[in-house]
């Protein structure tokens, strides 16, 4: 067969380069595999790189209808493919794909600077920009018209043709070890096992631990003994409640020692050449520092904004820590432990205070909160929110079968878009949790839905039993919840505009914010039923939940706060080249008073947000940031006395959940809010104000 008969025979016959004629056009995922990938691509990538030569090519001056408008709407089919490919190596991966992505990420890097350096596409938007104040564009045009302008000179569309090269060199360089770092964290996420065997082993855990560890093992063909794994639903249940101190040391150094074993796997030199490219990318466009180049376009604004945030928090965060560890410190001792409390010790002890302060037990607890429980719960609170009812398609196949699809429509009836909830873990997907698209809203060229899905990393039940999930799993259900409606609930023109695509220190608003409702007392009353009996969660289980909101704040603004503490630094660096992460690590910890017996909640060899890509590198932050948003934001409800009021929710739609990146972010908080954010409300959440309630 000659060559040109190969590329017609692969073009024909290849599922991601026809018309996909599934429900809601979802990808054909029974009928692509990843060989299909790299033909694909070559063939997107070029129509992409035409699209743009025509648009660069236009004989007619530049005007917002045929560059911006065309801009916007090239590259579809380039980005469906993507959008598959990558939600399919997070949630659905295989040594195969994971080929493929290695393959492709340097050339999918070397593409985006081969579209953000075209030099007659950048003229033209250049030329539209320096005239954007009289070409009569509304609120809406000029943002895009702004942003996408910056998104070019922020890739290196005026550095010199010599930079140019290099600059594209360094994005492909990233984009390879990126991924690496990421495979190489999934590796070692999927190598690693504790299997139990014995009673004396099993001491402490309660049933619906011991289930999910069943579970586990079944999964990877263990019929006898009980698995733990590092999936974060499943060793945080481990660590507090295994009586086994020997067990829980084992398993906490191999969780937080991921990406640091020696060999094949070790993400440490991955991590130093990142921190060195990046610098480098820092410095063509003229900055110190890579954290100085990541911060200008975010609401912070520079890295002393960022410290005098974090550093608020870090010092109650602290003094609140010491004083938890002195009563885990009684608690210890009453039980026979003379040493000191250890990293692997705190959620151990932490859960004994926890049940004895609060009479409260997670064996008690758990039984009120099934996963399609909470579901329903969630979509109740979109419902009265906004509006929105989700509709089971369960005849919808998708890559796997754990994947629930729904259909969400408006209060009219008419489609708002498509949710996929893919759930649990499996040794196959990312840990952690997550949102992502298939397809994202817009309106032009006849308007497109978007195709959303939630990533959560649960444990399964037994076969036959509902899955019964922690108050940290159903805050993180409504958390990646709320950034899916962040994503569904867009209504803008311009996909470059759409849904999630705001700064990364507003990202995290509509998640964050999505939490409060989980705990409301009427979401509650309906949804929080008990398992065998139906009966609804007691009132006074609620205030004991309520109660304890704040207990082991401290542990958990000092594990993240620390986190941020050290990205910042790490990325201030002018010079990384001597940078030993391992010393780093430890001598910044020290720097800032860690405490021992606290461990960061990402050491740098798995910090995923940092090094699995770019967007949150300088800004893990973000997320207290957007505390501070979404405690202020929650108390317009409070002050309205009722958390559904109306004319709250509406602005809520208007301006932060529908409007994407249409608005200035400070501009958008404060037209929802009525003025400008205030930390206190978030302090007082997390009990770290001096006059706040011990």
């Amino acid at each position: 067969m000659s060559d040109s008969s190969a590329t017609n025979s692969v073009t024909v016959n290849n599922p991601l380069l026809t018309q996909w004629e599934g429900p809601h056009e979802l990808p054909p995922f029974d009928l692509v595999c990843a060989e299909h990938f790299l033909p694909a691509f070559d063939v997107a990538l070029a129509e992409h790189l035409a699209e743009i030569e025509a648009i660069s090519a236009q004989t007619e001056a530049p005007n917002f209808s045929n560059t911006l408008v065309r801009f916007d709407q090239s590259g579809r089919s380039f980005q469906r493919i993507s959008q598959l490919f990558y939600n399919l190596t997070a949630s659905e991966t295989s040594a195969e794909l994971q080929a493929v992505e290695l393959q492709m990420a340097p050339r999918l890097a070397k593409h985006s600077s081969a579209i953000y350096m075209h030099a007659g596409l950048f003229k033209r938007i250049d030329q539209l920009y320096a005239q954007r104040k009289q070409l009569g564009l509304d609120t809406e045009q000029l943002r895009l018209l702004e942003r996408v302008h910056l998104d070019f000179i922020r890739a290196g569309a005026k550095l010199s043709a010599e930079k140019k090269i290099r600059y594209a060199q360094i994005m492909e360089e990233l984009a390879a070890l990126t991924t690496q770092f990421s495979q190489n964290v999934l590796a070692e996420e999927a190598r690693w096992n504790l299997l139990l065997q014995t009673e004396e082993e099993l001491a402490g855990l309660p049933i619906f631990v011991r289930d999910a560890a069943r579970t586990a093992a079944q999964e990877r063909g263990i019929t006898e003994g009980w698995m733990i794994t590092l999936s974060r639903s499943l060793i945080v249940p481990f660590l507090s409640f295994s009586a086994r101190r020997d067990l829980r040391e084992k398993a906490f150094v191999a969780w937080t020692q991921r990406g640091q074993t020696p060999g094949e796997h070790d993400n440490r030199p991955i991590v130093q050449k990142i921190l060195l490219l990046r610098n480098e990318q820092a410095k063509l466009h003229g900055y110190a520092c890579y954290a100085d180049y990541a911060l200008v376009d975010t609401m912070a604004g520079t890295q002393s904004a960022v410290k005098e945030l974090l550093l608020k928090v870090w010092e109650p965060a602290k003094a609140c820590a010491k004083h938890e560890y002195e009563t885990l410190r009684a608690q210890a001792l009453s039980c026979g432990q003379a040493a000191p409390i250890a990293p692997w010790d705190w959620r151990y002890y932490a859960e004994q205070v926890r049940q004895a302060r609060y009479a409260l037990d997670d064996a008690d607890i758990k039984p009120y909160f099934a996963l399609d429980r909470m579901i329903e719960a969630m979509f109740d609170c979109a419902h009265r929110l906004f509006g929105l009812r989700f509709v089971e398609r369960p005849h919808i196949k998708t890559y796997h079968p754990d994947v629930r699809v729904f259909e969400v429509q408006r209060a009219d009836g008419s489609l708002q878009g498509l949710f996929l909830s893919d759930n649990f873990a499996r040794s196959s997907k990312q840990g952690g949790a997550w949102m992502s698209h298939y397809r994202m809203q817009s309106k032009i060229g006849g308007g497109v839905t978007p195709i959303v899905v939630n990533n959560n990393n649960f444990s399964k039940a037994p076969e036959g039993k509902p899955t019964l999930l922690s108050m940290d799993d159903v805050r993180t259900l409504f958390h990646e919840f709320g950034h899916g409606l962040h994503g569904l609930l867009s209504d803008v023109r311009y996909e470059q505009l759409s849904g999630t695509q705001v700064l990364r220190d507003f990202v995290e608003l509509p998640s964050q914010l999505f939490e409060h409702w989980f705990l409301e007392p009427s979401v509650l009353r309906q949804h929080a039923r008990h398992i065998d009996t139906n009966e609804p969660i007691p009132d006074e289980l609620v205030l004991r939940i309520k109660a304890a909101r704040r207990f082991n704040q401290g542990f958990e603004s000092v594990e993240y706060t620390a986190s941020a503490l050290l990205d910042l630094a790490l990325h201030a660096q002018t010079d990384p080249s001597n940078v030993d992460i391992d010393v780093f690590e430890k001598t910044e910890l020290a720097k800032i008073g860690m405490p021992p017996a606290i461990v960061m909640r990402h050491r740098l060899p798995h910090f995923g947000h940092l090094f699995s890509g770019s967007s949150y590198a300088s800004q893990y932050y973000v997320y207290l940031w957007a505390e501070v948003l979404d405690a202020d934001g929650f108390e317009a409800f409070v002050e309205a006395g009722d958390p559904f009021d109306a004319p709250v929710a509406q602005r809520l739609y208007k301006f932060i959940y529908s409007s994407g990146n249409c608005l200035e972010p400070g501009e958008a908080y404060r037209a929802f809010r009525g003025r400008a954010p205030s930390v206190e409300p978030m302090l007082r959440k997390k009990g770290l104000l001096a006059e706040a309630e011990t």
